[in-house]
């Protein structure tokens, strides 16, 4: 093997952990987006896979905009969960019942889970 192999061997591999990362990204954002139907996130899928430079340079251009707000999004949502579970954890001063009662509604909106419920009410009744 030449230098020159190792070197376009390198390059390639780079492009193609490149393609990757690319990939990741799109799909991710095609699973955050609330406002795309299932058969449109279906579609940009399979031509993702069949046509991918072709079809990433095209939903970079036609939704490239939001990706970075549905990200954000995501972001902010999960900071705020963290931030909220970590109030119920320390309890905040709060008695077990109110403890209870923050967690409950957290469920109920969807923002623990019901396991995650479970561990905050015997943590807020063994204090």
């Amino acid at each position: 093997m030449s230098f020159g192999d190792v070197l376009w061997s390198i390059i390639v591999a780079a492009a193609f952990v490149g393609y990757l990362i690319i990939v990741f990204f799109i799909i991710t954002d095609l699973i955050r987006d609330p406002d795309t139907s299932g058969w449109a996130k279906a579609a940009w899928a399979i031509f993702l896979f069949i046509f991918p430079l072709l079809t990433a340079l095209v939903y970079f251009i036609a939704r490239g905009s939001g990706m970075a707000e549905r990200a954000h999004r995501a972001d902010r949502a999960e900071a705020m969960q963290v931030a909220q579970l970590s109030q119920l954890s320390s309890g905040a001063g709060a008695s077990a019942a109110e403890q209870i009662v923050h967690a409950k509604s957290l469920l109920d909106s969807g923002a623990i889970t019901q396991q995650e419920y479970d561990t905050l009410k015997a943590k807020a009744l063994a204090s």
